[in-house]
């Protein structure tokens, strides 16, 4: 009886602790990141930012507001219109993940990284880092 209420105390927290996450198992929060980016959709790309955020794109960064970030990339897509954008790595945990990717846009290659993390039950962008790529 003893050894069954030792197991039972090593494994019953494992159970319930083992998915806390804010989204199901094999839930891939880049997907429709990367979609919009690859779009050039500001609009839809800025439903997934943090209400603050860090944002670096090209030589500019600077903390901003949801809005503030919205109107740095909508600009920056409307004069580098974006052809495609591919994920190189992701990493993370369940509550917060990183991507690495590259960004063809306006005949250029950009190198992004997308830091996101668990708010509630979704993600946030936190960070939101586009470099053009040096030859």
């Amino acid at each position: 009886m003893q050894r069954l209420l030792t197991i039972t105390a090593i494994l019953l927290p494992l159970l319930f602790c083992g998915r806390l996450s804010a989204q199901p198992a094999g839930y891939d929060v880049f997907i429709p990141i990367c979609k919009y980016m690859a779009q050039g959709n500001a609009d839809n790309l800025s439903a997934w930012f943090d209400d603050n955020l860090e944002i670096a794109v090209t030589s500019q960064s600077s903390n901003a507001s949801k809005a503030q970030a919205r109107q740095i990339v909508k600009s920056f897509f409307e004069s580098h219109t974006p052809r495609s954008f591919e994920v190189n790595h992701t990493a993370g945990r369940d509550n917060m993940k990183y991507a690495l990717g590259t960004l063809n846009a306006g005949g250029e290659n950009y190198s992004v990284t997308i830091f996101v993390s668990s708010k509630g039950k979704s993600y946030k962008i936190q960070q939101l880092k586009i470099e053009q790529q040096q030859l």
